[in-house]
Parts: C-alpha cells; sequence; structure tokens
C-alpha cells in the first residue's frame, strides 16, 4: 500500500514537472514573440521614417528646381521671378489668409497651384513630381484659388482717364478714356443638358468672358460664366447693372468694337467704314473723318486684345478644355488676370511683353455712375463734331508737312 503511494506521488511530481516545463517553454515561446514583435514594429518605423525623410528630400529638391534655383527656371514654370513669387506670398497669407499646414509649407502651396495654371498639369503628374496625394493637391488648388480671390481689391486695377496733356501717341485722342473692353471665348466642362447653350459661332464650347483693361493692359474688370452663346452687349449690361459690377463714371468711357451700342460710357467705332488694324498703311491713309476715327480707335482699343493674347499665352489651362467644373474654371480665370496684374506690377520687364512699365496707383474717380447701356442722339453727336474737329487738324498737319 505504502508503495503504492509512493508511485502515485511520483507521477503527481512527475506531472508537476512537466507542466512547470511547458509553461516555461510557453513563456519563453511567447517572450521571443513579444520581442520579434516590437522589432518588427521599430522596422517599421524606421521605414516609415526613411521613406517619409525621401519623400521630404524629393519634394525639398522639385520646389527648388521649379522656384528657388534661378529666375529663368521660376519664370518658366509658374511666369514670375523669385522676388515676384515673394511678394505674392506675403499677399495670400496677410490679405489672403492662406496658413501653411504641418507638412506643407504656403510656398509650396502656391508653387503647386500656379504650376497647374502656368502648364494645365493634371492632378496625377503632380503626384508623382511632388509625391503628393491627390486628395492633397486637389485642396492646396481650391485653398489659394480662394486666397487669391481674396486679394482682389489690391490686384484689379483702378481706372485712371487719359489726361489732356497725355503724349501717348494712341491714347492722347480719347481724352477721359478709362480703358478697353472686349469679350473672349475660354473653353470649359460642362454637362450634356449644358452643351447647347455653351456651344459658340464656332461651335466650341466655351464661356463669354467679359474683360476690361487699362491702357498699360492690367485687368480694372472681369466676368467669367456667362453662356458662350451669350452676345456681348448682353455680358456688358449684366456687368453694369450688377451691385458691385462695372463702374463707369458719366464724363468717363471705355472704348468698345461693333458689337457693343454705341451710348454713354462705350464708344463704338463706324460701322461700314474700315477698321482693323491690316486694313491701313502708308498707302492706304484715312480719307474721311470717320476713317480717321476708326484708325484711331483701332489703334487704342487694341490694347484688350493684346491683354487676351497675354492671358492666354501665360496660363496654359485657359487655352484647353479644362477638367475642372465650371464654378471653379470661372474662378480659375478670374484669378489668372488676377495674377495677370501681379506680375505688371511687380515685375519691371514683363516676359510676354518686353517693355519696361511704370504703375502708378491712381485715385477712386468719384461721381454718378452709368447704369444702363443705350444710344442717344447727343452722344452721338458729340463723337462726330468731336472727331471732325481733330480730322481736319490732321489734314493741316499733314498739308504743312507736305509743303
Amino acid at each position: 500500500m505504502d508503495r503504492l503511494s509512493l508511485t502515485k506521488d511520483r507521477r503527481v511530481l512527475i506531472y508537476l514537472i512537466i507542466q512547470l516545463d511547458m509553461m516555461d517553454r510557453l513563456l519563453l515561446l511567447m517572450t521571443m514573440i513579444f520581442i520579434m514583435i516590437i522589432l518588427e514594429l521599430k522596422a517599421t518605423r524606421k521605414r516609415k521614417w526613411e521613406d517619409a525623410y525621401k519623400r521630404h528630400i524629393v519634394r525639398h529638391v522639385n520646389l527648388n528646381r521649379i522656384v528657388f534655383e534661378n529666375d529663368r527656371l521660376c519664370i518658366e514654370n509658374i511666369r514670375m521671378d523669385r522676388r515676384t513669387f515673394h511678394n505674392l506670398c506675403h499677399m495670400v497669407r496677410e490679405t489672403g489668409r492662406l496658413e501653411p499646414t504641418k507638412n506643407m509649407t504656403i510656398e509650396e502651396q502656391l508653387a503647386i497651384f500656379l504650376h497647374i495654371l502656368a502648364h494645365d498639369v493634371k492632378n496625377r503628374i503632380i503626384q508623382r513630381q511632388l509625391m503628393r496625394s491627390g486628395e492633397t493637391v486637389s485642396r492646396v488648388v481650391n485653398k489659394v484659388l480662394l486666397s487669391l480671390l481674396r486679394c482682389q481689391a489690391l490686384l484689379l486695377k483702378r481706372p485712371e482717364p487719359i489726361p489732356e496733356n497725355s503724349t501717348d501717341d494712341h491714347w492722347k485722342y480719347f481724352k477721359n478714356c478709362l480703358g478697353a473692353l472686349d469679350g473672349t471665348y475660354i473653353k470649359v466642362n460642362v454637362q450634356e443638358g449644358d452643351i447647347p447653350r455653351y456651344r459658340t459661332r464656332k461651335n466650341e464650347i466655351a464661356t463669354n468672358v467679359l474683360g476690361v483693361c487699362s491702357p498699360d493692359m492690367q485687368f480694372i474688370y472681369v466676368l467669367p460664366g456667362w453662356e458662350g452663346s451669350t452676345a456681348d452687349s448682353r455680358v456688358l449690361r449684366d456687368a453694369i447693372s450688377r451691385r458691385n459690377g462695372l463702374v463707369v463714371p458719366r464724363g468717363y468711357y471705355y472704348l468698345c468694337d461693333a458689337g457693343y451700342s454705341n451710348s454713354e460710357g462705350f464708344l463704338t467705332p463706324y460701322r461700314g467704314e474700315r477698321y482693323h488694324l491690316k486694313t491701313w498703311g502708308t498707302d492706304h491713309l484715312p480719307e474721311t473723318p470717320r476713317e480717321y476715327f476708326n484708325m484711331r480707335h483701332s489703334r487704342a482699343r487694341n490694347v484688350i486684345e493684346r491683354a487676351f493674347g497675354m492671358l492666354k499665352g501665360r496660363w496654359a489651362i485657359l487655352r484647353s478644355k479644362s477638367y475642372y467644373p465650371v464654378k471653379t474654371q470661372c474662378r480659375i480665370i478670374i484669378a489668372c488676370c488676377l495674377l495677370h496684374n501681379h506680375i505688371r506690377q511687380q515685375m519691371a520687364v514683363d516676359p510676354y511683353e518686353e517693355e519696361e512699365e511704370q504703375v502708378d496707383v491712381p485715385e477712386r474717380l468719384e461721381g454718378e455712375r452709368i447704369r444702363f447701356v443705350e444710344s442717344s442722339n447727343a452722344w452721338m453727336t458729340s463723337r462726330k463734331m468731336r472727331w471732325f474737329m481733330v480730322w481736319m487738324t490732321s489734314r493741316k498737319m499733314r498739308i504743312l508737312m507736305r509743303i
């Protein structure tokens, strides 16, 4: 009996030893697994840090290549030199209330936006170049766009009338003129149901943009959004009837083409007479007061055509159909005009027009504004009498020069 009891005790002891040994092995195994998990987490964290560091280096290198390397590359990539770019960064920070994020500076946000406008670069291209997600690029574009629109009061040109003692050969005949206006088509991407309304006479899907510029080719007012099938005169009527629309004080006027009504505040050429610049030359001088007026009018009003040409030449996103919605595209058009003004104000020589400009900030024009576009006999008589005297003076000067 005692021997049987001893055998049981041995078995229990052996069982306990075996169990303790298994627990030690299990504990050791768990410890090893825990250590392996810790090491793997550290390795993963290190790889993420290395990847983040590599992305930071790539972004830094590409940003320097786009903006900060030299002025030539900066103008090529974002259409302005480095000094102008830094001034714009300061403006959108102070006035536009654009703020840096945890991983992106204001300079990088603005450089991305300008590069997209200048070269019509798609979202996925920016993702690859700067190693940013598509959501980040889209968010940055909208943030910078809204910040620029907040700077309209600073960037839009204030109208300045032509003085009596003007010596500019193109504008000295148009006293109290504020500039020129015209419409242009910019292609947009619209829904299928809106295509007929946006189809232009050239069979393009575009928006009719009203642009008003000063003699130094800076935009005073821009109104995008109207359908391409809308007449230019209808867009102008809407512009002057808006609460914050185009302001034309009485006694001042803009030069327009024959597509608009010759009414107070808007001076148009005579119809049925030679007008375009290519029809004039040393062998084709004006023979009547009306032709002389049309020639002078065409030379001065050509400034708005040149402004539109520079605008589309500078920003490639305006030369082709954009993939943005119409509302965003209209905001982009305004932003491009504001940036055009900023470049002409800040850069001594505009890369798209190699002429030095002296920019002064005129005082705000006071007086009653014109609120309707309608023809009047007084306005037409004033045009006829004044330019008859100018024509006679010009004939006398030509006769004296021949003598």
